[in-house]
């Protein structure tokens, strides 16, 4: 079995292979009950998410759990499995605590830990820098829409998210989200646009040169559903142009 329980930043944590392993369970099994878990916990996924080469070389998804979680997961488990999960604790515990202290100054005055510790750091920085690369076209989004309030009309939304109207009328009428009646200007969206809740028909009245008032129905896009546009048109892709 490799690396029974990785160590990561002073925290011992156990892989959900390892768990898997020692429990004699599938590992898709061991992931299913770990996620039935974090969300009885109110946890995300990803704060224990991980990865792990497996024998054919494919990259594939794990949990790595601290202790408390762990121990939370296997309570539910056959006795003779909590054992095995809390001797395999007990272990790694005592190896860690009968490790010699490291002295800084001769870390320093070692060039090969110097570069061992360096290496570390650059795959951190490497490792939080594509974290915000992927994130940075929903933080881009919401940006977006914290800039905006309410209902807006096609007109308004693409003013918001900064597009040509007539780019993002044509989109929302090529891509199923609205259409226009024969006779009529005003656009009217799909019914399965409106129960995603993405777009209203909301009334307005507005008032004629010579007084009189008329009332009249219009499509609006909602936060929700400029937010879906926002992924769209925001990041400026030229595929959708």
């Amino acid at each position: 079995m490799t690396q029974i329980i990785p160590v990561s930043d002073n925290q011992l944590t156990m892989s959900s292979i390892d768990i898997a392993y020692l429990c004699d369970k599938r590992h898709d099994h061991v992931m299913r009950d770990i996620r039935s878990m974090l969300d009885g916990l109110g946890i995300t996924h990803p704060s224990f998410g991980g990865s792990y080469t497996d024998s054919t070389g494919r990259t594939l998804p794990c949990f790595n759990l601290p202790k408390r979680e762990t121990l939370i997961l296997v309570s539910g488990y056959r006795i003779d499995l909590r054992v095995k999960i809390i001797d395999r604790w007990q272990e790694l515990e005592n190896l860690v605590s009968s490790r010699p202290a490291i002295d800084p100054m001769q870390v320093l005055n070692d060039p090969a830990a110097m570069r061992g510790l360096l290496l570390t750091y650059v795959e951190k920085v490497i490792t939080l820098q594509a974290t915000v690369d992927k994130q940075a076209p929903d933080v881009a989004a919401l940006k977006r829409i914290a800039n905006s309030d309410g209902r807006l009309t096609p007109t308004d939304a693409a003013k918001t998210l900064g597009i040509p109207p007539h780019k993002l009328f044509k989109w929302l009428d090529t891509n199923g989200w609205t259409y226009r009646r024969t006779g009529n200007a005003e656009r009217v969206g799909y019914q399965a646009k409106i129960q995603a809740g993405y777009l209203e028909h909301k009334v307005f009245t507005i008032r004629r040169d010579d007084g009189t008032e008329k009332t009249i129905s219009r499509c609006v896009i909602t936060p929700a559903g400029l937010a879906n546009l926002a992924k769209h048109f925001g990041l400026g892709d030229p595929t959708l142009f």
